[in-house]
């Protein structure tokens, strides 16, 4: 972990129960207040101009000095994360099978977590010799909205500008009506604090933790069509990788579906697949070869965005962005909901939202730079520039 003075801290561990880690000498209070307070937001964002453009002030406005914290990260971290909180996050460290010690992170899930009448958020970012990767991930849940905004020396400013103002409060109550429409829990993916106000909201996969049942059936009806649309026609699914397009067709004799060159068939899934696009045909196993490992995150995207029954649903990835999440019947309302909100639309809202036709707009919101100066974070949301 990174300590205020830009020094490393290197956790312990012993056997035995969980040590609480002090982190006084490792959280920083933030300069700026106003995330804090309800509806106030503590920037202007203008998502018309984050393309083309190498001045952070072109996407960024109203930003008050008083409200910027500087940090400086110190050397290469992989697969980090910085976590930011309205209050304070306990963090544990536990003795690994390995004997080193393993960090115990707050969960969103547990109500029983120390941290969870906690509104929290994270930025996640590698930073090594190749440079930065980073992005912001709702795949588990959506709590404390935050922005990314990286500048680099020879590259355009990339942005993933995160939640508006707002956005945990306007997703429970679309989820309310939606469940209400359907029938299906979606408003129980609501987290609450004692206040009765919305802390965050679990993704369905992560709701399906505390709840396996829920959500059981919701898209059968939806698979059996699917699979009956594609036994008397291809599937083509767009590898975008040297095995070019693959044609995929329902073995109505065994009820799979084959996908040419691939090592392994696909049974129909659950909600539970679908959603967490790594269980029952959608696991990935060792010996899959790249065919398979190129299908299943555009097969499991194409489920979660409702695509696969639309007219020209037969090739995928194809469609733009405002097409994800139109059809008539089930999607995962979740992610549909939290890209509604996204001032920019971008930010990973389930594990393979980073897939994209060729030249299509980005909706994970991962930014890369060989090169990168300033990764800057906008914590509470933003405010749409008119």
């Amino acid at each position: 972990m990174v300590q205020r003075d830009g020094t490393f801290f290197y956790l312990d561990a012993q056997d035995g129960e969980p040590q609480l880690v002090d982190t006084s000498s490792i959280a920083l209070p933030l300069n700026g207040v106003s995330f804090t307070n309800e509806g106030v937001s503590v920037a202007t964002v203008d998502p018309n101009n984050t393309t083309g453009t190498t001045d952070i002030n072109d996407v960024l406005h109203d930003v008050h000095p008083a409200e910027v914290t500087n940090l400086t990260i110190p050397d290469f971290m992989i697969g980090a994360r910085i976590w930011l909180a309205v209050g304070e996050l306990q963090f544990y460290s536990v003795l690994g099978e390995n004997g080193m010690p393993s960090l115990v992170e707050p969960s969103a899930v547990n109500p029983r977590d120390p941290s969870a009448n906690v509104s929290w958020g994270f930025v996640e970012y590698t930073l090594n010799e190749a440079g930065i990767y980073a992005d912001i991930s709702f795949v588990d849940f959506i709590g404390l909205p935050l922005g990314i905004i990286l500048e680099s020396e020879t590259t355009d400013v990339q942005t993933a500008l995160g939640p508006e103002v707002g956005t945990v409060q306007n997703i429970c109550n679309d989820l309310a009506g939606q469940a209400a429409i359907d029938g299906q829990p979606w408003d129980r993916l609501c987290v609450y604090n004692a206040a009765g106000n919305p802390l965050r909201v679990l993704s369905p996969v992560d709701y399906l933790a505390l709840d396996a049942n829920a959500f059981d059936g919701y898209y059968d009806s939806y698979v059996d069509s699917v699979w009956e649309r594609y036994t008397s026609e291809p599937l083509t699914i767009l590898t975008q990788s040297s095995a070019g397009p693959v044609n995929c067709t329902v073995d109505p004799s065994t009820n799979l579906l084959n996908c040419d060159g691939d090592n392994r068939a696909y049974a129909q899934p659950t909600a539970a697949d679908i959603f967490g696009c790594n269980s029952g045909p959608f696991a990935i196993e060792a010996s899959d070869n790249a065919v398979h490992l190129a299908v299943v995150p555009r097969l499991c995207a194409a489920f979660n965005r409702g695509t696969l029954l639309l007219e020209q649903g037969n090739v995928t990835p194809t469609f733009p962005m405002n097409v994800y999440y139109t059809n008539d019947g089930p999607k995962n309302w979740y992610s549909a909901f939290v890209h509604r909100y996204e001032a920019d639309g971008k930010g990973y809202a389930f594990a393979y939202d980073d897939v994209v036709p060729d030249g299509g707009a980005d909706s994970a919101g991962l930014t890369a730079s060989p090169d990168p100066e300033v990764l800057t974070i906008v914590v509470g949301g933003s405010t749409i520039r008119e």
